[in-house]
C-alpha cells in the first residue's frame, strides 16, 4: 500500500507541459515541446514565435482547391524523380518559425536540395522548400504579409497563394534575395524557373476547368527544360 501511495506521489509531483494557445509566444524547442504533449493537433505553425491555430477548414474555401492543387501538382511529382511532394508538413526555419505550408515541392536532400531531414525522430524538415503554395481562404493577410515575409527571408525560391475567396492567385519568385511577382506567359501559365516543365495555368485554375490545366501542365512535363532537369538531378547527387 505504501508504494501505491509513493508512486501516485511521485506522478502528482511532475509538472504538468501546458497546452499549445493560440497567440502564445513560445520559443522553437518549446513549441514542439507542447506540440508532442497535445494530441490531436491539426495546423498548429510558430511564426516569429507566435503560434497560430487554424480555425475550422472550410470544404469550398479551402479543402476541395487543396485537394485538386495536390492532385495537379503530384502529376509532376510523378514524373520528376528527385522532387518531393508534401502537403501540411512542419519546416523547421529557425528558432522562433516552425510553418506548416499547404503544400511544398522540394528537391530531394541527396540531390543537394535546400531542406535536410531533422536529425531527431520526428521527421520534421529543416530549412526552405523550394517552392510553396499556400492555399488562401480566411488566412490571405497572413500570407501575403507575415509568411511572405518569412518565406522571402529564409530563401524558397518560389511562392504561390491562391485566393480562393478572391479569385486570385499570386505568384512570387525569388530574385536577388527579394519576391518579384513572376509574368506569366502570353497563353496565361506561369513557368517555374526553380522546377523546369512545371506549367500552372491560372486561368484555368481559376475557372475550375482542371482538365485543361492538367493538359498544360503535361506540356509542361513533355518540354526540353523538364527532359534536361531530369537528367541534371542525379549529377547533382551528394556523397
Amino acid at each position: 500500500m505504501s508504494q501505491a501511495v509513493t508512486k501516485t506521489h511521485a506522478e502528482s509531483s511532475r509538472p504538468t507541459i501546458p497546452p499549445l494557445q493560440n497567440g502564445d509566444h513560445l520559443s522553437g524547442p518549446e513549441f514542439e515541446r507542447r506540440w508532442d504533449a497535445t494530441p490531436g493537433l491539426q495546423k498548429v505553425e510558430l511564426i516569429e514565435g507566435v503560434v497560430y491555430m487554424a480555425p475550422a477548414v472550410s470544404l469550398r474555401g479551402h479543402g476541395v482547391p487543396q485537394f485538386r492543387m495536390i492532385g495537379l501538382l503530384g502529376q509532376y511529382i510523378l514524373m520528376t524523380p528527385g522532387v518531393v511532394g508534401a502537403d501540411n508538413a512542419t519546416v523547421r526555419l529557425d528558432l522562433d518559425n516552425l510553418p506548416q505550408p499547404d503544400i511544398c515541392l522540394l528537391i530531394a536532400p541527396e540531390l543537394e536540395g535546400a531542406v535536410n531531414v531533422g536529425d531527431d525522430e520526428d521527421d520534421v524538415r529543416e530549412g526552405a522548400p523550394e517552392f510553396v503554395c499556400e492555399i488562401a481562404a480566411t488566412s490571405a493577410s497572413m500570407d501575403l504579409h507575415r509568411k511572405l515575409h518569412l518565406y522571402r527571408r529564409h530563401g524558397v525560391k518560389e511562392y504561390v497563394v491562391w485566393r480562393t475567396l478572391d479569385g486570385r492567385i499570386d505568384y512570387f519568385i525569388e530574385r536577388g534575395g527579394d519576391f518579384q511577382k513572376l509574368t506569366p506567359r502570353p497563353s496565361g501559365e506561369f513557368a517555374s524557373e526553380v522546377l523546369p516543365g512545371l506549367w500552372l495555368d491560372a486561368p484555368a485554375v481559376l475557372r475550375g476547368d482542371w482538365q485543361a490545366a492538367a493538359r498544360k501542365l503535361q506540356e509542361g512535363i513533355g518540354s526540353p527544360e523538364h527532359a534536361a532537369f531530369v537528367q541534371r538531378l542525379p549529377a547533382k547527387r551528394k556523397a
